[in-house]
C-alpha cells in the first residue's frame, strides 16, 4: 500500500541523499576545512540505516479459538497461516513483506532440546538408563525408550487430556512423537530451514502440530503482494489462555517490542474471563493504550443483526472498565477470507459463503465495519511509523541542512572581504568558538556527572525492587509459594494406582505450574511496568539536565550570528528551536538494546526426590510398626500422604532458593546490561543532538583566510560555487519544512481518533 508514510519516507530519503551528496561535494574541495563534517556524515548514514532496519510491530493476540489466524489471513488475502493450531506450542508466527513466498523455520539445537527435556524431567520417576551415560540425549535410542517407558507409568493418555495440569509431560510426549519426523532437520547448532514457493505450505505441518512445533524456536513468513509495507511486521501470537505459563511469558516478551496491538474476541463467547485477565496483565505492563479490538463475528452464531450488535455493545461496555473509550470493530474474518478466495473454495465452503450472503443485513454490517477497521488500521500504522521514523529524523535533517547552509554562507561572504576584513572575521569567529567550546565542554561534563548520579539512584531503586526481603516483588512470590496448599487427599488414588514417585512428580508439576502462572500473570507485568517507569525517568532526568543549557546554547549561537552580521556576513534565520532528545524507542534501536526476557527458569535439585523416597520408606516402616503394635492407622495410604507433605515442604524450600538465585541474576542483568547501558545511550544521543547544533560553528577558517587577496579569480570562483551549494542547502531545508508540514495532519488525525 503506497500510503502517506511511504511517500514521506521516500522524500525524506531523497533529502538525506542530497545532503550527503552536498557534504561529499564540499569535502572534495581542498581549499575548504571540513573537519566538522564527519559527525554530520555519520548522522546522515545512521538515518538511512534506521529507516531500513527499524520495524513497526503489530501483534495480533486473543484467547485460543478466537480466530486470530483467520483474521491475519484475511488481512493478508489468503490462507498463509495454519488455522486452528494447537495450544501446547509457544510459537509466535511473524509475517513480513518479501519478494516471494518463503517460510523461515528456526529449529532448536540438540543441546537446547536436551536441556528442555532435562528440565521437564526434574522429579520425574527414575529412568532405566545407566548413570555413566551422562545427561539425557534425545538422539540415543535407549534414552528415548527409557523416557517412553517412564511416561507410560504416568498414564500419558490421561495427561494429554488434562494438559493444563501437566504441560511438562505433554512436552516430553511431543518430543518423542515428533522425533522421527524432524531428526534429520536438527543440528548441533540452531538450524534455519527455508520452505519457498511450492514448499511454502509445508510450514503449516510444523506450526499446526504440537509434536512438530515443539522443535521450533521461531517462524517467520515472507509474503509478497500481501499488502504489507517494508518496516512492518505482523505477528500471530499463541492464545493468551494457553495452559502453559511459559507461553504467556513469551507473548509478553514479544509485546514489549510491539508498537500496537490488535485484540481479537470471538462473537461466539464474547469477552471471557481469560480475556479480562490478559487485558489486565497488558494494562499492568503499561502498554494498553495503543490497541484496537476486533469482535470476530461468527455469522452462523447470530440470528439477526440486532443480536450481534447487542453482543458488541456488551463487549464495548466491559472493555471500557479496562480501557476507556476502546476502539471496537465487528466483522467476520472468515467471511472476508472466503470472499477473497472465491473460485478456490471447497464445495462445503462455497455453500457456507452462499448461505452467509443471504443474510444481507449481517454481511452489509460486516463490510462496513471491515472498511472502518482498515481505515483506522492504516491511520494507526502511518502515525506509528511517522512517530518512530520521521519526527526525530526530520529534525536532525533540518539541523544539518540549516547548518550546512550557514557554514557555506559564512565562507562565501568571507571570500568577498579583503585581507584585513577576512582576518577580523576569523578572529571574531575564533573568539565565539572558544565560548561555544566552553559551553559544549560544560554540557558534556554536566551530562557525565548527571549520568553518574542517575545511575546511583537507579541502582538503589533496582536493588530495592529486587530485594528478596524488603522489595515489592519477591516477598509476594515467596508468600504465594508458602501458601500453596493442594488437598493432598486428591492424590491418594494416584498413590495406589501409580505409586509414590509418579505421584510426587504430579504434585511437583502442579506446584510448579501454579508458581510459573503467578510469575507470568503477576510478577512479569510488575517488572515490565517498573522498567518502563525507569525509562521515562531516564529520559526526563537527562532532558531536565540539558534544558537549562538550551538558553545558553541559543544565546551563544545568536551572539555568534549577530557578530558576523555586523561584518556583513549573512548567516540566515535566527535559530528558534530548542534541543530535543530522541524518544527512547529510537535510542534503544540505535544501541541495539532490548529488555531481558521475562521467562523464569527455576532450577531444582534431584535431592528432593531422593529425600522424599527415603521419607516414604521411613513412614512405611512406621506403618508396619503400628500394625505390629496394633495402633490405629488414619488411612490405608497414610505413609504416602505424609511423605508427599514432607516432599512438598522440601519443594517449596528449593523453589525459594531457585527464585532468589534467578531474580538476583535477572536483576543484575537488567541493571548492567539494560538500564545502565540505556542510560549511557540516552546521554550519548542527547549529546550527539547538541553536537549537530554546533556543527556549523566549529571549524578552522585559517586556510580560507589565507586565500583572500592572493588569487582573486580562484577566490571569486570558489565564492560562486559556495553560493550555489548554499542555495542547494537552503532548498533542502525548505523541502524538510514541507515534509514536516505534510506530516502534521497525519499525526493529528491519529491523535484525535486514538
Amino acid at each position: 500500500m503506497m500510503d502517506a508514510f511511504n511517500h514521506l519516507k521516500s522524500e525524506l530519503l531523497a533529502v538525506d541523499r542530497d545532503l550527503e551528496s552536498l557534504v561529499e561535494t564540499i569535502s572534495s574541495m581542498p581549499e575548504l576545512d571540513v573537519q566538522s563534517f564527519e559527525d554530520w556524515r555519520r548522522t546522515l548514514s545512521g538515518i538511512r540505516q534506521q529507516l531500513a532496519e527499524d520495524v513497526i510491530r503489530v501483534a495480533v493476540v486473543g484467547a485460543i479459538k478466537s480466530g486470530k489466524s483467520t483474521f491475519v489471513n484475511s488481512l493478508l488475502g489468503d490462507d498463509f497461516l495454519k488455522r486452528g493450531a494447537g495450544v501446547v506450542t509457544s510459537i509466535v508466527t511473524r509475517i513480513r513483506s518479501g519478494r516471494w513466498l518463503r517460510a523461515r523455520l528456526y529449529f532448536k539445537s540438540w543441546d537446547e532440546i536436551n536441556a528442555d527435556i532435562e528440565e521437564a524431567m526434574v522429579l520425574f520417576p527414575a529412568l532405566n538408563r545407566p548413570d555413566e551415560d551422562g545427561g539425557f540425549d534425545m538422539r540415543r535410542e535407549k534414552d528415548r525408550s527409557a523416557l517412553q517407558e517412564a511416561l507410560s507409568t504416568l498414564g500419558v493418555e490421561r495427561l494429554i487430556q488434562n494438559d493444563s495440569r501437566d504441560a511438562n509431560s505433554v512436552l516430553l510426549f511431543s518430543y518423542l512423537k515428533g522425533y522421527p519426523e524432524v531428526q534429520h532437520l536438527i543440528g548441533s547448532e540452531p538450524v534455519l530451514h527455508d520452505f519457498e514457493g511450492e514448499r511454502f505450505p509445508e510450514h503449516r505441518l510444523f506450526a499446526g502440530a504440537d509434536f512438530m512445533a515443539v522443535y521450533l524456536k521461531d517462524i517467520e513468513l515472507e509474503i509478497g503482494d500481501a499488502g504489507l509495507d517494508d518496516n512492518v511486521e505482523l505477528a500471530d501470537c499463541q492464545g493468551s489462555d494457553s495452559p502453559n505459563p511459559a507461553h504467556l511469558s513469551m507473548i509478553q516478551d514479544y509485546l514489549l517490542r510491539t508498537h500496537f496491538i490488535i485484540y481479537v474476541i470471538s462473537s461466539r463467547t464474547g469477552l471471557r474471563q481469560a480475556d479480562i485477565k490478559f487485558l489486565s496483565i497488558i494494562g499492568r505492563m503499561g502498554i494498553l493504550d495503543n490497541m484496537l479490538f476486533v469482535v470476530n463475528s461468527d455469522l452462523d452464531e447470530h440470528e439477526s443483526l440486532e443480536d450481534l450488535e447487542a453482543l458488541v455493545e456488551n463487549v464495548r461496555d466491559e472493555l471500557s472498565l479496562i480501557r476507556p473509550e476502546p476502539h471496537v470493530f465487528s466483522f467476520s474474518a472468515l467471511y472476508n477470507l472466503f470472499r477473497i478466495q472465491q473460485g478456490r473454495l471447497s464445495e462445503r465452503e462455497s455453500l457456507r459463503l452462499e448461505h452467509w450472503e443471504k443474510a444481507a443485513a449481517l454481511t452489509r454490517f460486516s463490510d462496513e465495519e471491515t472498511a472502518r477497521f482498515q481505515e483506522e488500521f492504516k491511520r494507526k500504522l502511518t502515525a506509528e511509523r511517522m512517530s518512530l521514523f520521521m519526527s526525530n529524523n526530520l529534525e536532525r535533517l533540518r539541523v544539518i541542512g540549516d547548518g550546512l547552509g550557514r557554514w557555506l554562507r559564512v565562507r562565501r561572504d568571507l571570500l568577498s572581504q579583503d585581507s584585513s576584513g577576512a582576518a577580523q572575521i576569523v578572529d571574531r569567529i575564533r573568539l565565539h568558538q572558544e565560548r561555544m567550546d566552553q559551553v559544549r565542554s560544560m554540557i558534556k561534563s554536566t551530562l557525565d556527572g548527571s549520568v553518574g548520579k542517575l545511575k546511583t539512584e537507579l541502582r538503589r531503586e533496582l536493588d530495592r525492587f529486587f530485594d528478596p526481603s524488603r522489595g515489592s516483588l519477591l516477598p509476594g512470590v515467596f508468600d504465594f509459594a508458602h501458601r500453596y496448599a493442594p488437598p493432598l487427599a486428591d492424590y491418594e488414588k494416584n498413590l495406589e494406582s501409580a505409586g509414590f514417585t509418579p505421584t510426587l512428580y504430579l504434585l511437583f508439576q502442579d506446584f510448579r505450574q501454579a508458581v510459573n502462572g503467578y510469575l507470568a500473570e503477576t510478577v512479569n507485568p510488575e517488572v515490565v511496568g517498573f522498567i518502563l517507569r525507569l525509562e521515562a525517568r531516564i529520559r526526563s532526568s537527562l532532558q531536565s539536565v540539558a534544558r537549562p543549557y538550551d538558553a545558553m546554547i541559543q544565546e551563544a549561537l545568536a551572539e555568534h550570528d549577530r557578530s558576523l552580521k555586523r561584518f556583513g556576513v549573512h548567516v540566515g534565520e535566527e535559530r528558534q528551536e530548542s534541543v530535543q532528545m530522541p524518544d527512547m524507542e529510537t535510542i534503544r534501536n540505535r544501541a541495539g538494546l532490548s529488555m531481558p526476557p521475562a521467562v523464569a527458569h527455576l532450577r531444582y535439585s534431584a535431592r528432593i526426590r531422593t529425600e522424599a523416597v527415603m521419607r516414604f520408606g521411613f513412614y512405611s516402616v512406621l506403618k508396619a510398626f503400628k500394625k505390629i503394635l496394633k495402633k490405629p492407622i488414619s488411612s490405608p495410604r497414610e505413609e504416602g500422604v505424609q511423605a508427599l507433605r514432607d516432599g512438598l515442604r522440601r519443594i517449596k524450600r528449593e523453589t525459594e532458593r531457585s527464585l532468589r538465585f534467578h531474580f538476583k541474576d535477572y536483576g543484575e542483568n537488567i541493571k548492567f546490561q539494560y538500564v545502565f547501558r540505556l542510560t549511557d545511550a540516552a546521554s550519548n544521543a542527547l549529546y550527539e543532538t547538541i553536537l549537530d547544533e554546533f556543527g556549523a560553528y566549529v571549524s578552522d577558517l585559517d586556510r580560507m583566510a589565507e586565500m583572500v587577496g592572493r588569487e582573486r579569480h580562484i577566490q571569486q570562483k570558489t565564492a560562486e560555487i559556495l553560493g550555489r551549494l548554499a542555495a542547494d542547502a537552503r532548498d533542502a531545508t525548505k523541502r524538510i519544512e514541507r515534509l514536516r508540514a505534510a506530516m502534521e495532519p497525519e499525526l493529528s488525525a491519529s491523535v484525535s481518533t486514538g
